[in-house]
């Protein structure tokens, strides 16, 4: 009887990442300027095979950042479009509180520095959507809600 499982290996496939949205005392936030890419990012990365979206957000700010931070809330989900050769994905992102100071340590060597900073600030190192990501997730923290996102914009249901 294969019917089920060729029903699920027909099923589509979605890339998930998480982040996590460290901010400052005044409340700029945490990105990070990686080594093999242009664009920065916030503290995250791709969702492994078998892991939760909240363990990978808290797995990856340990190896970018060698930091063990309680995660928060989940802030956004971002459905991301196709776009280049990537199949879209969905994106979260947590609260991950406050830093005192500015990681300058970064484990795995995927990260060249760290710096706090407002959205307006660093709109010319960021992707637009992740812009509009980071800028949804402030807005879900004030708002003291879940945010959801459509390719970095935010929509309402």
């Amino acid at each position: 009887m294969t019917a089920v499982p060729d029903y699920i290996a027909r099923m589509p496939r979605k890339r998930l990442a998480a982040a996590v949205l460290i901010r400052d005392a005044a409340n700029r936030v945490l990105l990070l300027e990686p080594t093999y890419k242009l664009n920065w990012e916030l503290p995250g990365g791709i969702v492994e095979a078998d892991e939760s979206p909240w363990a990978a957000a808290s797995r990856e700010v340990v190896e970018e950042l060698g930091l063990e931070l309680p995660l928060g809330r989940l802030l956004v989900v971002d459905h991301v479009h196709a776009y280049d050769d990537r199949p879209d994905g969905i994106n979260f992102i947590f609260d991950g509180g406050h830093l005192a100071s500015t990681p300058t340590t970064f484990p795995d060597g995927e990260i060249r520095s760290a710096h706090f900073m407002t959205v307006a600030e660093a709109d010319r190192h960021l992707r637009p959507q992740m812009a509009g990501r980071i800028t949804a997730a402030l807005e879900a923290l004030r708002e003291g809600t879940t945010l959801l996102c459509n390719h970095g914009v935010r929509v309402t249901v």
